[in-house]
Formats: structure tokens, sequence, C-alpha cells
């Protein structure tokens, strides 16, 4: 009888710790709603009219105004681990200088990046300097005429 009791907690204890690895799934940005995002259309819509048809863009292009974007991302997450995309869709509008929709094109995670940078240190272009040579290899630069940096008493240079 007391085995069975400690098995039914052992099972109990095991299912409380796994409900805890269960996949979240989040969603990011502007839920964009197919039938709407193909209405727009190249000639026909303007600025005014895709604003009343899609809201306000998720953001404006930073070196055009006449990008639009719409963004929307799906993520799972797995008990504590960084959520990862698993859909995402961006909505970019192209705008004439007119106002008036020049292009609509639909992206997906194609677009995503994974990038990994390295644990311990930072890749670098130049010399490899110890942690020594860093915090004490200006002493005796500073000042120093011809060596970079320094200066010399007559601004001329005579």
């Amino acid at each position: 009888m007391a085995v069975r009791h400690i098995l039914t907690l052992v099972s109990l204890a095991a299912i409380a710790l796994t409900a805890g690895c269960a996949r979240v799934a989040g969603r990011q940005g502007f839920i964009i709603d197919q039938q709407l995002a193909a209405a727009v259309k190249p000639g026909v819509d303007n600025k005014a009219s895709v604003q009343g048809t899609l809201g306000r863009p998720s953001f404006i292009g930073q070196f055009d105004a006449n990008d639009w974007y719409y963004v929307s991302r799906d993520t799972r997450q797995l008990a504590f681990r960084t959520p990862r995309p698993s859909g995402q869709t961006i909505l970019h509008v192209r705008f004439d200088t007119g106002g008036n929709v020049a292009t609509v094109e639909s992206t997906g995670l194609e677009k995503v990046a994974m990038i990994r940078p390295a644990r311990d240190k930072t890749a670098t272009l130049g010399r490899e300097r110890s942690f020594f040579q860093e915090v004490f290899g200006n002493i005796g630069q500073v000042g120093s005429v011809g060596r970079g940096g320094g200066t010399t008493d007559n601004p001329d240079g005579n």
C-alpha cells in the first residue's frame, strides 16, 4: 500500500514538473488580414486609403518615408528558453512621390537572420594585445612628439 502511494506521488510530481515544459505560442506585431492586404493595389490606392484599410504601419522606412512596413511574427517558446520565430509576414508597401502605391510585396521567414556572436571575445581588425598591454601600453606615449598624439610648443611646427 505504501509503495502505491509513493508511486502516485512520484508520478504526480513528474507531471507537475513536465507541465512547465509546454510550448508557449506568442504573436508579436501587426495582425495581417490577408484579404485586406490583397485589397491594396498599385496604381489604385494612396497613403490615405492604405491607412484606412490596414491602419498605421508597424514602422516607416528610415531612409525613405515612402516605404511602409506591416510586420507580424508568430513565436514558440519551450519553458524558459528564448522564443523562436515560427512564422513571419512582412508586408512592404512602397509609395511613389505622389503618394500613390507603387508596389506591394510580402515576405516571410526567409528574412529572419540568426546571429551567433562569439562567446568570450569580440573579433576586431588590428593588433593582438594582452590585458596588460592594453592597460599600460600608453605609458610614455602621451605627449611624445612625432609618435602620434603629441603636440609641439610652436603651433606652426617650427
